[in-house]
């Protein structure tokens, strides 16, 4: 049986433009698919397929067991969304706001003050719940908006890029909604450009790149396809790099790479703590003073610079220049 979220052979175009290109996508009930790319890559198009905001060329997908494409209706009253940017009424207060999307769902006056209550609590807003949303800072406008998307406790979640713009503090707050929604059972696909965060709250992770489908897994499992681990070390004074690379060298799977302004080198390789403490045994008998020496595992940012070519950041910082 296909996931809560599936889709199959999708296409989609804008002229020459070719946004999707036979993207699969299987997202089993209660969990979280995080769906990672550069900009540009097809991620928000396959939120706006998946969501009935736009009709595929081609292909199928299927949202909690309904056709997105037969009866777009019935699957709108299924999911939820929360864009990349807060969809709110500014001159509405945080109540009137969550209260009118209720009645928009045909609940009754009673049920959607009601509601409304309850998510104002839950998102910390009851202190501001009475206040124009204009004056909100932009933390509370992201969880006024996915509080918004919550009014019918939808069983799938759709979250386009949920906490660009948001400050530490506030997306660790919106992380740990996601988990409580996540442990209640609701489904969720978020796209992220922020890769600690697909490494947080994400079960599986595809990465797409030009409409398609480029990669696929766990984390542990993409972290896996770049190689194993790698030696940072932190020479103490940089006339010691040329010595210290030497020293590498000799334990090293691969190039040795060098940052002369941190005095750092960095060496793939094989041997975990065994082999790190040959390396620091052999740097101290050629007299090296390190300032900092560490074994590192690949991260998802490795992932998407072997995959895409490029870091998350880069994408981002496009993104903004375009903006």
């Amino acid at each position: 049986m296909p996931g809560a979220i599936y889709a199959e052979g999708l296409v989609k175009t804008f002229g020459e433009v070719r946004a999707l290109d036979g993207v699969d996508l299987d997202v089993p009930e209660g969990t979280v698919l995080g769906l990672l790319g550069p900009n540009g890559a097809g991620k928000t198009t396959a939120v706006r397929v998946l969501t009935t905001l736009l009709r595929p060329d081609s292909g199928r997908a299927v949202v909690a067991g309904i056709d997105v494409v037969k009866h777009p209706n019935e699957v709108r009253r299924s999911i939820g969304l929360s864009g990349q940017f807060a969809a709110v009424d500014e001159y509405l207060t945080g109540r009137e706001n969550l209260q009118m999307v209720g009645q928009l769902y045909q609940l009754s006056g009673r049920a959607a003050k009601a509601r409304a209550g309850e998510l104002l609590e839950r998102f910390n807003l009851t202190d501001a719940a009475d206040r124009t949303a204009k004056t909100y800072s932009g933390g509370m406008r992201r969880r006024l908006d996915l509080a918004a998307a919550l009014v019918v406790q939808p069983p799938v979640m759709f979250m386009d890029e949920p906490t660009t713009g948001l400050d530490p503090h506030n997306r660790q707050q919106l992380w740990e909604v996601i988990k409580e929604l996540v442990a209640g059972g609701t489904t969720l696909l978020l796209t992220t450009q922020y890769l600690e965060e697909a490494d947080h709250l994400a079960h599986d992770i595809c990465v797409v790149d030009h409409g398609k489908v480029i990669a696929r897994g766990t984390s542990d499992q993409l972290k896996a396809r770049t190689g194993g681990e790698r030696v940072e070390v932190v020479v103490h004074d940089r006339e010691s790099l040329t010595v210290a690379e030497e020293v590498l060298r000799g334990f090293a799977r691969g190039e040795v790479a060098i940052e002369q302004h941190t005095r750092q080198l960095t060496a793939p390789v094989t041997g975990g703590a065994k082999l790190l403490a040959e390396i620091i045994r052999e740097l101290d008998t050629r007299g090296i003073g390190i300032d900092d020496i560490g074994l590192r595992r690949p991260t998802l940012d490795d992932v998407f610079i072997s995959l895409t070519g490029h870091a998350a950041e880069d994408a981002k910082e496009e993104e903004e220049k375009r903006a």
